[in-house]
């Protein structure tokens, strides 16, 4: 019964995401993809006054049920974290967030979403530069 609960929350998030759009104004945005599935994700971050803690965030894309589900359940953890915390998520966060088993061919849809944020973290605080992050290189 559990995991059907979970299948039901996955197909909701994906049918009707949440945070789904763009932000007016973000503080950075960036985008990933998933060569191996076709997912694609941007998230636009809006940080507070401090520079440190998100304040609000959107997303848009396209991708398989996983991706969009994970993007769009990542996007209501994220308000109220700082940079750090954000650097902190793992993969393990992730697949809590989604509560379902996740094959390894899955894998890389699940944390899309999760390196796309972390990405344009650090791209935002200049410790990478990167146009697009992709999963092509995750295992």
């Amino acid at each position: 019964m559990g995991s059907d609960m979970y299948r039901q929350q996955i197909l909701d998030h994906y049918r009707n995401p949440r945070n789904h759009g763009e932000l007016d104004d973000p503080t950075f945005s960036h985008e990933g993809f998933n060569p191996s599935c076709g997912d694609e994700i941007e998230f636009d971050v809006e940080l507070a006054a401090d520079g440190e803690t998100v304040e609000d965030v959107a997303f848009h894309g396209d991708g398989c049920a996983i991706s969009q589900a994970s993007a769009s359940l990542l996007s209501q953890e994220l308000p109220g974290m700082t940079l750090d915390e954000i650097d902190d998520l793992d993969r393990d966060d992730v697949l809590e967030l989604l509560g379902v088993e996740v094959t390894p061919m899955r894998i890389k849809c699940a944390v899309l979403a999760e390196k796309v944020v972390q990405d344009g973290a650090d791209i935002y605080r200049g410790e990478k530069e990167l146009e697009a992050t992709s999963t092509e290189d995750d295992a």
